[in-house]
């Protein structure tokens, strides 16, 4: 599949029931789109099965919560309506987004407690979302924006207004020829890239920021189990800009990015070395298991 998202053949569940791709529209007094109050998943299926697919909709209904919202649909019916979508469009491989979010209603304020919750799923396939950043390590920027303290936001929360200058950090990388961008947090601390969680190597252990002030990945969750179960000892911690330096190997992990290794950040030069290459490998068998 191709071209524009909103000009597609397929089918989208929406509200409950399977509607035709290009008629997956909402209102554009649409609370959401006006004041972000939405929350969603991104979800890569493998061979027919969505990999941590439960845990994905277990998810986006916490992160409703946090935004002050509840999805009317329970988990079941979330799984459901994402198995329906990969029927309906005749998909093994693909990439699942389900979304959340304060439809058009009684209220066009900032408050927003009289207008319904709606709920989509859309499929699709989508190839590695580096491109060739397997295999020679993707190119990083340092963004000049700062993920922010868990006391101006619910940074927990998988929630699309906390994109906002993740998506200006990677246009900015994008300009210089990167991949991506590294953030840094409100203290900062190396924090996350823009879409994905990130790990270090040095001497043979892996430092890892502590999530304490940005979304704690699934896939990310699902490295240090499978790092721990490989004998590799894994640091949670805060991580200082200066320590960069000295560290040799780096990947990125998430459901889009899978786990991704880096090559640069900025003027830090990482290799894709075998732990790198080994939890990549690793990882790509576990999904499809």
């Amino acid at each position: 599949m191709a071209g524009a998202y909103d000009d597609r053949d397929g089918k989208i569940w929406m509200d409950g029931q399977l509607v035709d791709w290009r008629s997956a529209n909402v209102h554009v007094l649409s609370h959401a789109m006006h004041y972000a109050s939405s929350v969603f998943e991104g979800e890569r299926a493998y061979g027919g099965k969505i990999f941590k697919s439960r845990d994905h909709s277990k998810r986006l209904q916490a992160s409703a919560q946090m935004i002050d919202f509840e999805i009317p649909w329970s988990v079941d019916e979330i799984e459901q309506a994402k198995a329906d979508v990969m029927r309906a469009n005749n998909y093994s491989d693909a990439y699942v987004r389900a979304v959340a979010w304060r439809g058009a209603g009684e209220d066009m304020g900032v408050a927003s407690a009289r207008n319904p919750v709606r709920l989509a799923v859309a499929a699709w396939e989508w190839g590695a979302y580096y491109g060739d950043a397997k295999m020679k390590g993707a190119k990083l920027d340092i963004s000049k924006w700062k993920r922010p303290s868990p006391e101006t936001i619910p940074s927990h929360a998988k929630a699309a207004g906390l994109y906002m200058i993740c998506t200006m950090s990677k246009h900015a990388a994008e300009a210089k020829g990167c991949s991506d961008a590294m953030m840094f947090d409100y203290r900062g601390y190396v924090a996350e890239a823009t879409g994905a969680n990130i790990f270090f190597v040095k001497n043979g252990e892996v430092h890892t920021p502590l999530a304490d002030c940005f979304l704690n990945g699934i896939t990310r969750q699902t490295v240090i189990g499978m790092l721990k179960e490989q004998g590799v000892r894994v640091h949670e911690r805060h991580i200082l800009p200066e320590e960069l330096e000295g560290f040799e190997q780096c990947w990125l992990t998430g459901t889009a990015a899978e786990v991704t290794p880096v090559g640069q950040i900025g003027d830090y030069n990482f290799e894709v070395g075998t732990i790198a290459r080994t939890i990549s490998d690793s990882y790509e068998k576990l999904v499809r298991a």
